[in-house]
């Protein structure tokens, strides 16, 4: 069984940075695709980032892509999203996801683990 651990987030302003962590634990990730996925208020969950087992399999949503960067860290049981050029509609939950499989990397049902989120808020 594999834990997602997730801090950072809070309340910015349009414009500012802001970097989330997930840290696995229960068993190693290393190996593992890990995601970003994010919820806005009366809006479904979708895809925002994801990086392969290997880490050289890095996949963006349009909408983020130029500003967050995801990347890992710690031994590779750390995943992190960096996320700059913050806009108000980034506003929403952020989910970190783990999953076995190598593939599917936007697909949010094909994740095997999830964190329980943390809340970014972004003012105009």
């Amino acid at each position: 069984q594999v834990q997602l651990v997730q801090s950072g987030g809070g309340l910015v302003q349009a414009g500012d940075s802001v970097r989330l962590s997930c840290v696995a634990s229960g068993r190693t990730v290393s190996t593992y695709a890990m995601g970003w996925f994010r919820q806005a208020p009366g809006k479904e969950r979708e895809f925002v980032a994801a990086i392969g087992g290997s880490s050289s399999n890095i996949y963006y949503a349009d909408s983020v892509k130029g500003r967050f960067t995801i990347s890992r860290a710690g031994a590779m049981n750390t995943v992190r999203l960096q996320m700059n050029s913050l806009k108000p509609e980034d506003t929403a939950v952020y989910y970190c996801a783990a999953k076995l499989r190598d593939t599917d990397y936007a697909r949010g049902v094909s994740y095997n683990y999830w964190g329980k989120g943390t809340l970014v808020t972004v003012s105009s």
